[in-house]
């Protein structure tokens, strides 16, 4: 992946109409024009009970991923990893005092968070998010944090239950928000940078074109939004969901229609 002219593509949609969308997404290019970054968040929209925050999850998400923006670009000399920690620490700050952060509802979210330079792509996952990376010859290799998808289904019957027992806990899956080490957790790697030719971030509002509608594979995916736009991938999925009365993909799908976030890097 080089650092000159590069076609740059993000769509964010809600996931319908009054309200608000929990996602975050944003492309950074530092000032020097010397690589970039780009940075997806899926907030994790909290139940109707008592979250013991003040505070929305857009505004959390807009926190961390302003900071993680801003120390992605100028912060070169740490790692992602690193990186992610510090963001997590100073967003939890910016709300300790007037919200009981324990609470294990307090506003979270999955992370994609990638750096390119003249030499390397670095990346780091956290939950359910998908990074895909496309090589010269165009094979296509996602970059996943399975361990939700893995966890057996009756595990997940009640958010009370997922909450006690497996949410940001060993044995379960982990979220970014407000414990700093949970950083350690994510799903890291670099790669050469003339190794990638595109890559694309998608929230799981999205990546249900392939993992739940299973309208392709990763690959064909990646071309979908080359071709047509990440915009046209929004779309199909929309209809898709709309197309569903039976509900056939129901299982799995924790709401008809979720914000859908998708962003696209080609050299």
């Amino acid at each position: 992946m080089q650092t000159g002219r590069m076609r740059m593509e993000v769509v964010s949609e809600p996931g319908g109409p009054g309200r608000p969308n929990e996602d975050f997404a944003t492309v950074g290019v530092p000032a020097s024009g010397q690589g970039g970054c780009l940075v997806v968040l899926d907030g994790v929209t909290p139940p109707r009970t008592e979250t013991g925050c003040l505070h929305s999850v857009p505004w959390f998400t807009a926190r961390l991923g302003g900071a993680l923006t801003e120390l992605t670009v100028s912060c070169r000399d740490l790692t992602l990893t690193e990186i992610l920690s510090r963001a997590i620490a100073r967003t939890a700050e910016a709300h300790a005092i007037t919200c009981d952060l324990s609470h294990p509802r307090t506003p979270q979210a999955t992370v994609v968070l990638v750096r390119w330079s003249a030499g390397t792509v670095e990346y780091l996952v956290l939950s359910d998010s998908v990074l895909l990376l496309e090589s010269e010859d165009g094979s296509v290799v996602p970059v996943l944090d399975d361990r939700l998808a893995r966890l057996p289904r009756a595990a997940l019957a009640t958010d009370a239950l997922v909450d006690t027992t497996l949410r940001n806990k060993e044995g379960g899956f982990f979220t970014a928000a407000a414990d700093p080490s949970v950083a350690d957790r994510a799903v890291t790697g670099a790669v050469p940078a003339d190794e990638v030719r595109a890559l694309a971030a998608l929230t799981d509002g999205a990546s249900r074109w392939v993992e739940k509608f299973h309208e392709g594979d990763w690959a064909q995916c990646l071309r979908l939004v080359r071709k047509e736009g990440a915009q046209a991938l929004v779309d199909r999925v929309r209809v898709l969901e709309a197309a569903d009365r039976q509900e056939r993909a129901w299982l799995g799908r924790s709401k008809t229609h979720d914000d859908a976030t998708v962003v696209f890097v080609e050299r």
